[in-house]
């Protein structure tokens, strides 16, 4: 079984009250911790490893994303998947080169640029280029802004769960979904759900938002700024 095969495999049969968790390192050091405390696959987050190479979320050179990955990659034994953003501009080709070339087993894309959500059946006819281009040799986790967008009605969302997996997608990310729109997603998607849960302490568990409709759970940038509060608690000690 290749590694995209095996990360697909991670993401069915699964309990409701199990859901696949997927921590998101922002280098190399950061991989390797959460490789060792046994997680089976990680999932790096664009702002995370933005902010670790010293850009703004979304300013990342398409080069030096894809370099980290690599990195990311060649620190651990299981399976990464990377969030490429909204592809960079390259095309589906290109993109899956690039992909490939780091060792990632899949790729988050997202259906926004610039702060503006693409037309969904646009974006759907470029989600297939890339399925074509890839084969099954990525996992696509095609992310989905309207929440982010100010679009609250979750029918919207659904909508555009249903082209991108009829486009060949193997999950969708509504991310920032509210908790309450968590079932009426699940119910009107087909495949794979993955949930975007910030993690600082509050709302649901994990266990819950898998018994909520998560198939799969990620973090964002959460897990990186929590790190670096962490680390500013240590210099502020440092300094008295």
């Amino acid at each position: 079984m290749s590694d995209a095969a095996a990360f697909r495999a991670l993401h069915h049969c699964r309990v409701p009250d199990d859901p696949l968790v997927l921590p998101g390192p922002w280098d190399a050091a950061s991989a390797r911790v959460f490789a060792e405390a046994g997680f089976p696959a990680l999932a790096t987050p664009s702002a995370g490893v933005a902010a670790s190479l010293g850009y703004e979320d979304g300013a990342t050179p398409a080069d030096e994303m894809f370099a980290a990955v690599a990195r990311i990659v060649r620190a651990v034994d299981v399976p990464v998947s990377a969030d490429v953003e909204a592809g960079y501009g390259l095309a589906p080709k290109e993109l899956v080169e690039r992909l490939l070339e780091a060792g990632a087993v899949g790729c988050n894309l997202e259906d926004s640029a610039d702060g503006v959500l693409k037309d969904p059946a646009e974006h759907a006819e470029w989600l297939a280029e890339v399925r074509a281009a890839a084969g099954d040799r990525l996992f696509l986790n095609a992310r989905i802004d309207t929440f982010i967008r100010g679009v609250d009605d979750p029918g919207a969302a659904i909508e555009r769960a249903a082209l991108y997996v009829a486009a060949g997608a193997d999950c969708v990310y509504p991310i920032s979904a509210p908790t309450g729109a968590l079932p009426l997603l699940r119910a009107g998607t087909q495949g794979p759900v993955n949930v975007f849960a910030p993690w600082n302490g509050e709302g649901p568990s994990l266990t819950a938002l898998g018994e909520l409709g998560a198939t799969r759970i990620t973090f964002g940038p959460w897990l990186q700024r929590r790190a670096t509060a962490a680390l500013g608690e240590i210099a502020a000690a440092l300094r008295t």
